[in-house]
Parts: C-alpha cells; structure tokens; sequence
C-alpha cells in the first residue's frame, strides 16, 4: 500500500546500500511536502468513480446524427489526419491551406487531426488555427466539429511558454497521486486554453524492459504505483466534466503489452504468457477504465504473435467486456498500414483495414493520406464490414465530441484565457522536481541509515 509519508523524506533499501530517496525539498527552501497523508486505496476509491454516463440529450443528439449521415460521412468521422494535410509551412509560417483543409473536413467530413512531434506552437498561433479548422468544419453538411488531438505528456509541451513537470517516471518517483493529479489538472487547462481538447497520455505501460527506449514515458515498473498515478492522471485530465474548458479527454496507452518487446526496439513483437498479462500489464489500463478515461489508443506492436491492431480478443473481448471500457479505441501512427508493411497478416490496405475495424478499431491514425476513408467505405459497400460496425464507432466519436462540449461550442478553452506557464503553475513544477529526486547510492551517509 502506498503511502504520503509525513517527513522530509521516505526511504526504500534496495540492498548493498543502494537507497532510494524520496525528498520534497532536499534542495532550496528545505520545505517538507503537502502534509497530507494520502493512502493508495483511499485516493482510488475517491477518484476511479466512473464519469456519469452520457445525458440523455447526448444520447438523443448522437443517434440522431448517425441516423442523417452517409457511409462516407460517417468513415470520414472515423479518420485522423495529421496538421500537415492541412496546412503549409512550418513553424512560425505555419499556415491554413484553405483548399487542403476543405477537402479534409467538408468533403470527407474527417473527424479528428492530431498534431505533430516538432509543431510546438505559442498559444496565439494556437488560436489561429484551431478556429479556422472549427470555422471550416462548420460548413459541412451536418457542421460536426473536429476533434484536435496531442500529446501533452508532462505539461502542455506543444504550446511554448507552458508549464512543463518531469516526465511520467520522474512523477512516479514522487509517489504521490495527489501531485499527479495537481500535475494534470494544469497540463489539461494549459492544453484545453490552446482550444485543443483531446491529450493521448497517460502511458500506462509497465516499465519493465529496460531496453525499451520510451521507459521514462511509463509510470515505472510498479503495477499498484503505476496504477494509481494513472488513474490519477485521469482524473486530472478529465476533471469531473471532460466538457469544462480547463478539461480535457485522456488516452490510455498502449494497450497493451507495448513496452515489453523482447529486442527492446520500439513497435517491436513481445512474448508475454497471458497470466503474466493479466497480473502486469492490464490491471493499469483497468484502473483508468475505472477512472472514466474517454479513450484508449492501441499498441503498435504485437502480442504472442498477433499484432496489437489485428487482436480482436484483447481489444473487444478484454477491454469492452472485461474490463467494461466503452470509449473510443484509435489506432496509433500509421498502424493499420503496418499491418502489411511490417506485421505481414494482410495482403493489402485494403485487407488490413477491415482486419483493424473488425478488431475494435473506431479510428484511424491515417495519418497522410485519405486511403483508410476511401477502403472502408469499399468494404462496408461489399458486406466485408458491418454497417452496424461502422455505426458503433462513429457513435463513440461523436458521443466523445459531445461529452467534451464541442457541438456547443468547438473552440471550447480558447476563452477562458487560461495563464499559460503562470508563476503559481511553475511552482508546482518545482515541487514535483524536487519530490522527484531518487538519491541511488548513499555514499556520503545523506540519509542516515546502515550500509
């Protein structure tokens, strides 16, 4: 059970006289932490509460869309591009591209554009694009707003200037879910003041390979420990409503059994007998679950010998009916075409898609071009897919968008005029690092214990 220990300090001898060292203020100001004691199971019991279901008028909204739209409506809302297909230039002469951001949002109706690893933009280019993309997305037949998405994995990192905490492991060393859950609420407002309402963090992998090289991405390899701060992670993203301007939806990822491949190389196969999947790598995604997460994205590689994207047992049979997740499941980049190019379980695109969407796949990471649209649309014309399949996911999508209050207002955030990188929010920065700190070896007697 983990515990908020009231001292300057917590201590776990892990033999030889190595020590780990949890120290609020060991540097600066010599402050000891929040004082509060905070016990694992107490702050899950108070914070894994599932989100209320939808209203009934999201219910009525949602249903009714899907009952106006067309097949190609209706796969254009389960597409993601990235910025890039819409847009030109870079950096600070990024711009609109009025005929490529038209084709994208009206004759295709795609529902969702993420953002990019090198586009960290300040906030007032932030409010250029963000509305002009809304703006457009209101001209289509049925002016269904797009759904941005990032990723804000220790602060707001994609707008400059905002707040940036340690990295999930670093937080991890706190052991502190009440700081991970102060730590999200500011990364959601900062993100959410951008107009960007969608966050594709928490990872929930277990940091149990050294090898891999994302390991400082992961909570550590400590399932209970990983578990709380996740879920706590959640509910500061997601607040007790996703549709607060300060609020954003989460993403649990990668589910799962990611971060476990046996070279060490990222999206490479893993070999995990399944009680050990089960005892390690599920339970993390399962509290999130039960925190209310809206969405989870999949794990690019493969599991025994099934690519993540194909595996219809974990994606439909585990995380819907065991673990009762009924959010939207996203592909990650590219990942529906690497069921060909790298996995070798399809002949085709063609092929692969209708794999991915009758695993449990509700929306593609394309994320370049409009192929994934294009076949589906294809498939279900064929009988290969179930329209009703196609129905299911483009309801989880829109019920996501309505849950985040982006049919009433799809700009959501931008007013609020949320201080981005305040002092107040950089102070708790530091108190995350410094309650970060792990001293490895215990040369100089720092803390006073025997060798």
């Amino acid at each position: 059970m983990l515990t908020r220990m009231l001292a300057a300090f917590a201590v776990m001898v892990l033999g030889d006289g190595i020590v780990r060292l949890n120290v609020d203020a060991a540097i600066g100001q010599g402050e000891v932490g929040s004082g509060a004691i905070v016990d694992s199971q107490t702050f899950l019991d108070a914070h894994t509460r599932p989100l209320p279901p939808p209203r009934d008028d999201v219910v009525r909204r949602v249903r009714d869309l899907v009952g106006r739209m067309t097949l190609k409506e209706k796969v254009g809302q389960m597409t993601q591009l990235e910025i890039g297909m819409v847009t030109d230039g870079k950096d600070a002469d990024l711009r609109i591209n009025p005929t490529k951001l038209r084709k994208a949002v009206v004759e295709y109706g795609v529902g969702s554009i993420l953002n990019v690893k090198d586009l960290a933009l300040p906030i007032e280019k932030w409010h250029e694009l963000i509305p002009a993309i809304q703006k457009a997305a209101g001209e289509a037949r049925l002016k269904i707003p797009v759904l941005y998405g990032i990723d804000s994995i220790h602060g707001a990192n994609y707008v400059k200037g905002a707040t940036l905490f340690p990295q999930p492991l670093g937080m991890a060393a706190t052991w502190n879910p009440e700081l991970m859950l102060e730590t999200s609420r500011v990364s959601a407002a900062e993100t959410r003041a951008a107009g960007i309402p969608w966050n594709f963090s928490p990872v929930l992998d277990i940091g149990r390979q050294p090898l891999w090289p994302r390991l400082y991405e992961t909570f550590g390899e400590d399932v209970h420990l990983a578990s709380v701060m996740g879920a706590a992670a959640v509910r500061g993203y997601q607040g007790d409503d996703p549709a607060s301007p300060t609020s954003v939806a989460a993403c649990l990822k990668h589910y799962v059994g990611y971060s476990f491949p046996a070279s060490g190389h990222d999206r490479t196969p893993a070999s995990i007998p399944i009680e050990m999947l089960r005892e390690y790598f599920l339970p993390t995604f399962a509290a999130a679950v039960d925190a209310g997460a809206l969405s989870v994205m999949v794990n690019s590689g493969e599991v025994n010998g099934i690519p993540g994207h194909a595996n219809r047992h974990l994606l439909t049979d585990v995380l819907r009916g065991e673990l009762g997740f009924g959010g939207v499941v996203v592909s990650d980049w590219e990942d529906i075409k690497r069921l060909v190019t790298t996995h070798h379980v399809a002949a085709n695109e063609k092929e692969a898609t209708r794999i991915a969407v009758l695993a449990g796949i509700d929306m593609s990471m394309v994320p370049s071009d409009y192929s994934f649209a294009d076949l589906l649309v294809q498939l279900v014309n064929e009988g290969a897919v179930p329209a009703s399949r196609v129905d299911e996911a483009v309801s989880r999508v829109l019920s996501m968008k309505a849950r985040l209050g982006l049919f009433d207002d799809p700009t959501r955030g931008i007013e609020t005029r949320t201080a981005v990188g305040s002092t107040q929010s950089r102070r708790l920065a530091l108190r995350a690092a410094r309650e970060s700190i792990v001293l490895l070896k215990n040369d100089r007697r720092v803390l006073p214990v025997p060798r």
